[in-house]
Order: C-alpha cells, then sequence, then structure tokens
C-alpha cells in the first residue's frame, strides 16, 4: 500500500484554531476592562454626563471586538471576515451570558440588545476584514 503524500496546507488553508480565538477573545475581554477600570477613574474626577459615559462605552465595545477580529483576521489568512464576526459574536455572547448570570436577565430584546449585537458583530468583522491587509 503506497501513501499519497498530501501537500502541505498554506496558512490561508489551514484557518484558526480554537485556542487562537479564545486568547484573542480573553485578550479582548481585558482591554475592556482595562478602558472601564480608565472610564471609571475619569467619570470620578470630571462627573461626566450618563450620555457621554454610555457612548464611551459602546466605543469601547466596538475598540475591543475591533482588536479581537484583527487578531484573528491576522492569523487567519483567508475568511477574515467572517473570523472576526465569529470573535465579535463570541464577544457579545460572553457578555450577554453575564449580563444573565449577574442580573438573572439579559432584558427583553430591545433596542440597546439587538444594537450592542450588531455593534460587537460588525466591530470583529471589520477589524477582521482589516487585519489581513498588509
Amino acid at each position: 500500500m503506497e501513501k499519497k503524500l498530501q501537500p502541505r496546507k498554506t496558512k490561508e488553508e489551514e484557518g484558526i484554531g480554537l485556542f487562537s480565538l479564545l486568547k484573542y477573545l480573553l485578550l479582548s475581554y481585558l482591554c475592556t476592562g482595562l478602558a472601564l477600570m480608565a472610564l471609571a477613574f475619569v467619570l470620578y474626577r470630571f462627573r461626566l454626563s450618563g450620555q457621554v459615559v454610555s457612548i464611551v462605552i459602546i466605543v469601547i465595545y466596538v475598540a475591543a471586538t475591533f482588536l479581537a477580529g484583527f487578531l484573528a483576521g491576522r492569523k487567519a489568512g483567508s475568511r477574515r471576515f467572517l473570523w472576526g464576526l465569529l470573535e465579535g459574536s463570541a464577544y457579545f455572547l460572553v457578555l450577554a451570558l453575564l449580563s444573565l448570570a449577574i442580573y438573572h436577565s439579559v432584558g427583553d430584546l430591545t433596542h440597546s440588545f439587538l444594537t450592542t449585537l450588531l455593534l460587537c458583530a460588525c466591530g470583529g468583522m471589520s477589524g477582521g476584514m482589516f487585519g489581513g491587509s498588509r
């Protein structure tokens, strides 16, 4: 019986592993935590309005998912937008599960819930698209 040698897969054909996805997700949550601590300090020092704080939190979510998507896209090589979308969606899923665990509710499917899902998914997907450009 002869074994046929398979050609080695290139980086683009291999895709990205689960460990890498989890590593980038953890890194994005670490960045989120640091940014939220910085926001809390700024809020304490300058007494920001609730509207400004909400906008900054949204920017933090998008930036964190962009980072995760960017790193996943850079690692994946092909289908970068899909890997970024997966990272953004996973970020939102963890966020929703934490909300469920802490508040015993994720709220009803309101505007803010769906908007956060869309922002996280789009942030990750755009990061994935930019992650592959060199």
